[in-house]
């Protein structure tokens, strides 16, 4: 499941899975998420626009710890 949010309706900071930065409040934004069958509200992740629509061109990114 994909939802594109806009910028108004952002009040928390997110970590892009794509690039690894920010997603600050006030940026539009997608979310995604597993179908129902297959996930929960907790694997929800919000990505960059941009990094959504190059995901499957990308590799992966190092992860922070």
């Amino acid at each position: 499941m994909v939802r594109n949010i806009s910028g108004t309706a952002t009040t928390k900071t997110y970590r892009c899975p794509g690039c690894d930065h920010e997603i600050k409040p006030g940026t539009p934004h997608v979310v995604a998420w597993p179908a129902a069958d297959h996930g929960s509200v907790e694997d929800r992740r919000h990505w960059h626009q941009g990094c959504w629509t190059s995901r499957t061109r990308r590799g992966p990114t190092s992860k922070r710890w």
